[in-house]
């Protein structure tokens, strides 16, 4: 890294700069199979699996997949929750040099034939259970091998019982003579397939996310073997708490870049017990915590409040704690102060640790130092990363404190977008310092010492009159006041100003929108916010609407108040 990099005296004992191995993803984690053969790998409603184990069970796929006629560089659909199988394939592919492609189980009939037709999949994984999207698309679009498994295919005996007496039930399976392959006889359809291997360089792609990108618009994403083997390094450096046999809570979906780069792969990468959570639920998340102890948890900011919330950790013991990590979304300082004191009533020595990134460079390149923090930070850059601010659409460096984009460049910066030259070229420039950077459509600040700070997506400013507003900081105000859980602040057409302010909020458990309630919301925004910036509008609701993995869908609220205007 750069001599100058103001963020070098801060690192502490962390690495400044890391050697990368020379192998794809799958060949990382067989490294730490090889170490570690009797630690565990992950564990999925009780039932453990050895990191031995594992390795044998990620070559028996890939032997299927070899079977079918995948080749290198061909794709393969995992539309898969947190379930073993879901580990299984996306390793399996990588290991016959095939690219996996990652998406959200729960996508409609639309989604999902847009991400068949765009990825150009040769074979898709998915449960049984979602069978009857892809009998309804199957006019339209046809992956030429579905292959279907089913929860119980990873339950022990006991549990499979039980499952089929309850969830199971429920499922309305596939008929035995749809065009489909089911996973035992998949898996038996790769007995006799000879040695699956294909080598693969680092820079190979390896993963396909999708993600609506930094202009809003639905893109698969390239992500070498590189991308997250440094990310695995770099994490576990910043992060400074792991170790071989620790227990890593992964409940963030394999989907998502934060669920597949964090808390899977880093994990397995480090010798982790990864403890699978197919689907966010406050009871039984709170229940795994108290049973299984985890030493590292890691969600978006939704999941945090959630456990506030609720009663089910009340009198817990979190002493067990090693690392509490944030992301996927802004963390309000408001959150942070309030779980850092629920982290040390429950026995916990750690704060939570606020980290950012963006599918375009897998996920997290920034986080909190684990041996210091400044208040309204993201953290420093990861080892060999770097960070600078740019006026928007310009390429040379901000002074501190000054509002501008944020560009990142470093070994976990995508390949580009799937068959968009243009928007790659949009997004990853080279500037005159010779470097790819990756512009993130991200607004932010950079002080002195090299401490990031987030302000908010720059499509998401609201200018009104001709001046410039931030939502995320009007939220910063609106949360911060007593009784309110969350907010969310859009721009609302208005006829003379273009857009004004319009705050959604949501109140804690019990409080009510009195019109008491409201003036004194009112003035305490008003005390904190520029006359210019104050919303108008307060609309209070029950809930605000989530994307897949939590975040607040601000865009939904966005249409919504679109629709009314038109």
């Amino acid at each position: 890294m750069s001599k100058d990099a103001p963020w070098l005296k801060h690192y502490g004992d962390v690495p400044k700069s890391i050697e990368y191995p020379d192998c794809s993803m799958v060949e990382a984690v067989l490294k730490t199979a090889k170490i570690h053969p009797e630690l565990t790998a992950y564990s999925f409603f009780g039932r453990k699996r050895s990191y031995r184990d594992f390795a044998s069970d990620i070559e028996r796929a890939a032997r299927a997949f070899k079977a079918l006629g995948i080749k290198p560089g061909e794709r393969v659909m995992i539309y898969l929750p947190n379930i073993p199988q879901a580990l299984e394939c996306i390793y399996a592919v990588n290991l016959i040099g095939a690219i996996a492609v990652m998406v959200h189980p729960l996508s409609s009939e639309g989604e999902t034939a847009f991400f068949i037709k765009s990825s150009k999949c040769r074979a898709v994984v998915a449960l049984d259970q979602f069978y009857g999207k892809f009998a309804a698309i199957s006019s339209e679009v046809r992956p030429e091998f579905l292959i279907l498994t089913s929860v119980k295919d990873a339950l022990s005996p006991v549990k499979r019982i039980g499952y089929a007496l309850t969830e199971g039930r429920k499922v309305e399976k596939a008929p035995q003579s749809a065009p489909v392959i089911f996973w035992k006889d998949f898996l038996r359809g790769g007995n006799a397939a000879t040695d699956p291997r294909e080598d693969r360089a680092p820079h190979d792609c390896a993963i396909i996310l999708y993600s609506g990108g930094t202009t809003g618009t639905m893109k698969g994403i390239l992500l070498s073997n590189l991308n997250f083997n440094a990310l695995a390094l770099q994490t576990l450096a910043m992060g400074n708490c792991v170790s071989a046999g620790d227990k890593m809570l992964t409940v963030m979906p394999v989907f998502h870049g934060f669920g597949l780069g964090v808390c899977a792969h880093t994990a397995l990468v480090a010798g982790c017990h990864c403890i699978l959570v197919p689907r966010f639920n406050v009871k039984s998340y709170a229940g795994l915590i108290k049973s299984e102890r985890p030493n590292c948890i890691a969600g978006v900011p939704t999941l945090f409040e959630a456990l506030l919330k609720g009663e089910d950790l009340k009198g817990a013991d979190l002493s067990c704690l090693k690392g509490v990590f944030s992301g996927g979304d802004s963390l309000s300082v408001e959150l942070k102060r309030k779980f850092d004191t629920f982290l040390k009533e429950h026995g916990a020595k750690v704060r939570i640790r606020e980290g950012y990134g963006l599918t375009e460079c897998v996920t997290a390149s920034c986080l909190t130092p684990y041996h210091l923090e400044k208040e309204g930070s993201i953290g420093l850059p990861f080892p060999d990363t770097y960070y600078k601010i740019v006026s928007v659409g310009g390429t040379e460096s901000l002074p501190p404190g000054e509002i501008g984009e944020i560009c990142i460049s470093g070994p976990t910066v995508m390949l580009g977008y799937d068959d968009m030259p243009e928007e790659t070229a949009d997004t990853l420039k080279v500037h005159p310092d010779g470097r790819v950077w990756l512009h993130t459509g991200d607004l932010g600040t950079m002080d002195e010492d090299g401490f990031v700070y987030f302000k908010q997506r720059i499509k998401r400013v609201i200018v009104s009159s001709g001046y410039s507003i931030y939502p995320s900081q009007l939220e910063n105000v609106i949360d911060s006041f007593k009784g309110v859980k969350m907010s969310c602040v859009i721009g609302v057409p208005d006829p003379y100003k273009i857009q004004r302010p319009k705050a959604f909020v949501v109140l804690e458990e019990g409080v009510t929108p009195t019109e008491e309630f409201k003036k004194a919301l009112i003035e305490h925004c008003r005390k904190n916010i520029a006359r210019y910036a104050m919303p108008k509008e307060f609309e209070f609701r029950d809930s605000l609407p989530k994307t897949g993995v939590g975040k607040i869908a601000y865009t939904q609220l966005e249409a919504e108040e679109a629709a009314k205007s038109k």
